[in-house]
């Protein structure tokens, strides 16, 4: 395996905190300020980055990042020009993780093999595929681990305990653990059964580290996460920051920054 995700929750873990996991649309508004985007997030705070590959059906995404999606469509991103945008990063010293997170569609259209050796060659260190359940996804993680990638999946309230186990057999580099159902979005409080959902998948998943996502925007809510999981993941809030930034003529990565150092201070336990 690569080791920079597990080298981070790691690191996180020695200094008595949850990992900040970031999520951003790459391509939103333009993949150059993508590029100036993902070291300021790791300046401000972030441990992991979740890099989102646009897509024109995100059945998984709320309005926030729906619309993220769509700018970044509209500008031209693809998967091919993102993993040029990750290999850019990493030759200008960006050493963070970096984790993709799309759909099935567009890694279908390039080839899974080829999209694994690309993702590698280019840096990205995982891969999340929203759209592709564990139960069908073993070939697709052993090519990704082929590749020395670290295969991600997703994990819901819902989930039973076979595919729990499932989760924790096909995943390396932590599991990601939704907070309640539905799509992404900001949300105002964090879901009551939390704290027994993270057990049970704790329970399923071995020593993968669980990060806990979807409806998280608020250092309160960063910071009673943390005192659960491994991870806490920020999407819809970075996006709605830098799209009002937009709107308003300032800059979206100062916005997206300024918003990641409140919720890195946060993550203590």
């Amino acid at each position: 395996m690569s080791g920079r995700i597990s080298r981070a929750f790691t690191h996180a873990a020695r200094e008595g905190r949850a990992a900040l996991v970031v999520f951003v649309e790459a391509g939103d508004p333009t993949l150059d300020v993508t590029l100036r985007l993902l070291p300021a997030l790791v300046e401000a705070g972030a441990d992991v980055i979740e890099l989102g590959v646009p897509f024109s059906d995100p059945i998984a995404d709320g309005p926030a990042i729906q619309r993220a999606g769509e700018r970044a469509l509209a500008a031209g991103a693809s998967l091919a020009g993102i993993l040029d945008l990750v290999a850019r990063a990493r030759s200008g010293g960006l050493d963070a993780p970096i984790v993709l997170f799309g759909y099935a569609n567009p890694v279908l259209a390039m080839g899974e093999a080829a999209f694994a050796s690309r993702a590698a060659e280019a840096g990205v260190d995982g891969a999340l595929v929203t759209d592709l359940p564990p139960e069908e996804g073993l070939a697709f993680a052993s090519t990704l681990r082929a590749t020395r990638l670290d295969p991600v999946f997703l994990l819901a309230p819902t989930s039973p305990p076979r595919r729990i186990k499932t989760v924790g057999r096909l995943s390396r580099g932590f599991v990601y653990v939704v907070s309640r159902p539905g799509v992404t979005g900001v949300r105002a409080d964090v879901p009551e059964g939390l704290e027994d959902l993270v057990a049970r998948v704790r329970a399923g998943v071995g020593r993968l580290p669980v990060a806990v996502g979807f409806g998280i925007s608020t250092p309160a809510q960063v910071a009673a996460v943390a005192r659960l999981a491994d991870g806490v993941v920020v999407g819809s809030a970075v996006v709605l920051a830098m799209e009002g930034a937009v709107t308003a003529g300032r800059d979206p990565v100062a916005a997206a920054a300024q918003l990641v150092r409140g919720l890195a201070a946060a993550t203590g336990r």
